[in-house]
């Protein structure tokens, strides 16, 4: 549809996706100085945009509303105009609350693509919704989204009204955690199991995840692993209590261990379980040990190396992908921190880029600066946050206000073949063979103990340091009383 010919101009034949960048060209021209759309260019020599007039472009682009110059979308009317007229119809149809409607007409009228919008309410949910809101059945509030259901037409509107200010910011995942929890918890028949399991996710997860909690900026991480464990602690219970008609209080290491050694590994997500428990004075009796991977994934140094210049050089994925992934080949760093990066961590001194991933900003190195830069000035996604308000991201959703989902990096970065996790621990492990360890966790955010642990399986440690630095010197760097 994008590419199909939408208009013959003089001289010229257009797409709709020409047509439409063309007539969101605006400023003055420079034949005639007129104030307006650009949509046209001088010749062939001179590709500078022109007016209407200048270009010889025949038709009417002046919306019969605002006046202002663009595309028509309507009778007569752009699509702000044509979108205004549409949410008055609904919104203003009787309203419970006329101002807080008024206020949401702004706001969705204020996005940069009008037409996103005249799309997106043309499903029927969102016109359910729209009008629930207009008559007061679902209150502008987190909650009351959050009772009308699920749905991307529900995010969307949120992410929307947060950005705007009409709804404060929240913890997303912090809130969908919170329904599935009372949802799990209220699936539950049996006390035995049900009054542990809340105690432990009320008083362990809950309140850990309430105090980390950074509306905006968090990721699903902590919630996933909350969500397994409490998922396996459930089934532990419940095999307790049908297979030795007994609780937690009253189970022993015997029963324990029977359970771990009958089945997956996941079933050692019970450990926290019972740190709690012991805590908490419930089950002091009963002792799991961490569990060590019996492998940690790598890959060669070569493979590495490859990757690294096919993301830099070659074209199997789009630029933000590309750069997500040299992040995390470069600098070991995890998706769920590159998809929350923000503009702010990328800076100039001293003509070079630098980037912000732990203490202090360290250098980026060609030619990855300038796939950075290049990237940090054509960010997708800019259109969605609408009006004059900016996104802070690297890496924008398509959702207003927020990062993308880095679980979507995972998706596409394995798509074309990256193992992830051996990417990772092989670029780390390749740093901390260079660098000292603890000045590798200053400089990408990891703590000591983690780049420890990799020198340890690199094989590297403080002696190595030591021993390069006190290498005996050349025959050239000794003093005449040596030889």
């Amino acid at each position: 549809m994008a590419n199909k010919l939408r208009v013959y101009w003089p001289g010229d034949q257009l797409c709709h996706s020409c047509f439409y960048t063309a007539m969101r060209t605006h400023g003055i021209c420079p034949n005639c100085g007129h104030d307006g759309v650009l949509p046209g260019r001088t010749d062939d020599t001179d590709s500078r945009p022109v007016c209407l007039t200048c270009a010889g472009i025949p038709g009417d682009f002046t919306c019969r509303t605002c006046h202002g110059e663009g595309e028509i979308y309507r009778r007569g009317r752009c699509a702000r105009c044509a979108l205004r007229e549409d949410l008055c119809k609904i919104l203003l149809h009787d309203p419970a609350d006329l101002s807080a409607m008024q206020a949401l007409i702004e706001v969705l009228c204020a996005v940069e693509r009008p037409e996103s919008i005249l799309t997106w309410k043309r499903n029927q949910q969102v016109l359910e919704l729209l009008g629930g809101i207009n008559s007061g059945a679902i209150s502008l509030t987190h909650d009351g989204l959050t009772a009308a259901g699920s749905g991307r037409h529900i995010d969307h509107l949120r992410s929307l009204l947060q950005h705007h200010g009409l709804l404060p910011q929240r913890d997303e995942h912090l809130a969908r955690f919170e329904v599935w929890l009372a949802a799990k918890i209220d699936a539950i028949d049996s006390p035995t199991v049900r009054t542990p399991v809340e105690q432990f996710a009320t008083w362990h997860h809950l309140r850990r995840l309430r105090s980390e909690s950074r509306p905006g900026q968090s990721s699903d991480g902590p919630k996933r692993s909350a969500k397994q464990e409490i998922t396996e602690t459930v089934k532990f219970l419940t095999w307790l209590e049908q297979t030795h008609q007994c609780t937690v209080a009253d189970c022993t290491q015997q029963d324990v261990d029977e359970y771990l050694a009958s089945g997956p590994t996941t079933r050692h997500l019970i450990r926290t379980f019972f740190i709690w428990a012991k805590k908490s004075k419930i089950n002091v009796a009963v002792q799991i040990g961490f569990r060590d991977a019996k492998t940690s994934p790598t890959i060669t140094q070569d493979q590495r190396l490859a990757w690294l210049k096919e993301l830099l050089t070659g074209d199997s994925e789009s630029l933000p992908y590309r750069v997500a992934g040299v992040l995390l080949l470069l600098y070991a760093q995890p998706l769920t921190k590159i998809a929350a990066l923000q503009s702010t961590a990328i800076s100039q001194a001293d003509g070079e880029t630098r980037i912000a991933l732990g203490k202090d900003p360290i250098p980026v190195p060609e030619p990855f600066a300038s796939q950075l830069n290049y990237h940090l000035r054509h960010r997708p996604n800019l259109r969605t946050t609408g009006g004059a308000v900016g996104t802070p991201w690297l890496f924008p959703s398509s959702r207003p206000g927020r990062h993308i989902d880095p679980q979507a990096v995972m998706m596409r970065l394995r798509g074309v073949g990256i193992n992830l996790q051996g990417a990772r621990n092989t670029a780390l492990q390749t740093l901390v063979s260079e660098i000292p360890a603890p000045l590798v966790a200053e400089m990408l955010g990891y703590s000591d103990q983690v780049t420890q642990k990799h020198a340890d399986l690199a094989g590297t440690t403080w002696a190595n340091y030591a021993s390069s630095r006190n290498a005996a010197p050349s025959r050239s760097e000794r003093t005449d009383g040596s030889n």
